[in-house]
């Protein structure tokens, strides 16, 4: 499943290429760093946590078989370096302020109408996706934001399809029920 650029750039950082490990990282950074967050709420320990990952993912990729894409392998790992984290600190999650957040790259906008409309519907997700539990913020970036397929997600977490799907359908109820109740505390706040 692995492409030959994979192939040829995992050989060079078995062999002890520092600079193949660096263009490595440079690429699934922004994937891992983005579900680190969102699990956790905080920068500081999706920093934290992404560097870690980074750590386990260079220690095990001589065990790294090719089974699955190796974008996949490292979900896996990060996925689970989150979950040991919360169970680690056993605390309620730090929302983090929307600016620390990375902002998705939208494409070209026509308007600056449509530009605001876009930032304040993602302003409004984000701050909904904040309010949900790890496990349903973790699931719905994985399927919406890093449109990752159910079998994909099946094996960053180790849950069957059929399970997945089910915490997709509450997950996806309890995000409408929270953006339904910002909404309108947003329009009663506006309206005066």
């Amino acid at each position: 499943m692995l492409t030959n650029k994979e192939k040829e750039l995992i050989s060079k950082i078995r062999k002890g290429n520092t600079r193949a490990f660096s263009d490595f990282v440079d690429s699934y950074k922004d994937l891992v760093f983005t579900l680190s967050i969102r699990m956790l709420g905080s920068r500081e320990e999706a920093e934290e946590v992404s560097q870690d990952v980074f750590i386990k993912v260079y220690k095990s990729l001589s065990n790294f078989k090719g089974d699955s894409k190796l974008s996949t392998w490292i979900y896996r790992i990060a996925y689970n370096s989150c979950l040991d984290r919360i169970k680690k600190n056993k605390k309620k999650r730090i929302y983090s302020e929307l600016d620390q957040v990375d902002q998705i790259a939208y494409a070209e906008i026509d308007t600056a109408l449509d530009n605001m409309m876009r930032a304040e519907r993602s302003r409004l997700v984000e701050q909904c996706l904040l309010q949900l539990s790890t496990e349903d913020a973790g699931v719905l970036t994985l399927f919406y934001l890093e449109e990752k397929s159910l079998q994909e997600m099946e094996e960053t977490t180790n849950l069957p399809v059929n399970t997945l799907k089910v915490r997709l359908f509450r997950a996806r109820k309890r995000l409408a029920s929270i953006m339904e109740k910002n909404l309108n505390k947003e329009i009663l706040q506006s309206n005066g």
